[in-house]
């Protein structure tokens, strides 16, 4: 079996949230780039069959990132099998829409936990690693709604807003260690949780699937959907040694929307 190569051979990347869309378009990115990949996700036959499309070297460990005990556990098993870990993709997320009035302590706690608690959660896990290395690089997937407010989804938007802030805080804090963290902020990106806004538009709407996905395009000054691919190109950017003077930062994937 050949040694990867690239610019990231012999580093061990995490990406979660990697069983489909932006989280396994990113995994096939880094390891495109040389990187050793684990894909960390709860469907177990969906990171299988990603990690078989991207190869041997790499493997997939399931967990859910909300449960901090089972989090360690899948991470400490990566280690095991790939080495330290040098690259972090926090990528997994979910959104759901509610009016403010209607939206439950249910429905808060949720986006919190899987949003910004989960990234804080993964965060710590391999953090160790990347301090022994003295070199590593973060890399959270936040979206526009850590940069700007969209109406009904309130919950989800307050959430984002904090992976930006500890973004930017934990940037200062390991700015003198060889680390770097950074956020990517995807505008509406054709991913599932696309589709199921598209689906709720439908049947609130009595709107057509085209029309409904014609109207998030619209926010996008270039009139389209991001695609996984767009999103994953910037974090190959901020993984790589070109970008080690970049941390800290917000790189809106949107196609002009935020600037």
């Amino acid at each position: 079996m050949s040694e990867p190569r690239g610019p990231l051979a012999g580093r061990h990347a995490l990406v979660t949230g990697a069983s489909r869309g932006i989280g396994a378009a990113i995994a096939r990115t880094l390891a495109a780039d040389g990187a050793v990949v684990t894909l960390l996700g709860r469907d177990a036959a969906a990171l299988q069959a990603v990690a078989s499309v991207i190869g041997a070297l790499h493997g997939w460990v399931a967990a859910d990132i909300g449960d901090e005990n089972a989090l360690q556990a899948a991470v400490a098993q990566a280690r095991a099998a790939r080495g330290p870990i040098a690259v972090l993709v926090n990528n997994a997320g979910q959104a759901e829409s509610a009016p403010f009035a209607k939206t439950s302590t249910e429905l808060w706690q949720r986006m919190l936990a899987v949003n910004l608690t989960g990234t804080f959660h993964c965060t710590q896990a391999v953090l160790p690693d990347m301090l022994a290395a003295r070199r590593g690089r973060i890399v959270n997937i936040a979206s526009t709604a850590a940069q700007r407010g969209y109406a009904y989804v309130s919950a989800y938007v307050a959430a984002k807003h904090g992976v930006l802030g500890l973004t930017r805080s934990l940037a200062l804090e390991l700015a003198t260690k060889g680390i770097t963290v950074n956020a990517v902020c995807p505008g509406y990106t054709e991913t599932a949780i696309v589709s199921r806004a598209v689906a709720h538009i439908v049947a609130q709407t009595g709107r057509s699937a085209e029309q409904a996905k014609a109207e998030l395009s619209r926010s996008n000054p270039q009139g389209r959907l991001i695609q996984p691919d767009d999103v994953a190109d910037a974090v190959r950017w901020l993984c790589s040694d070109s970008a080690h003077a970049i941390t800290g930062q917000a790189v809106s994937v949107s196609g002009g929307e935020v600037m």
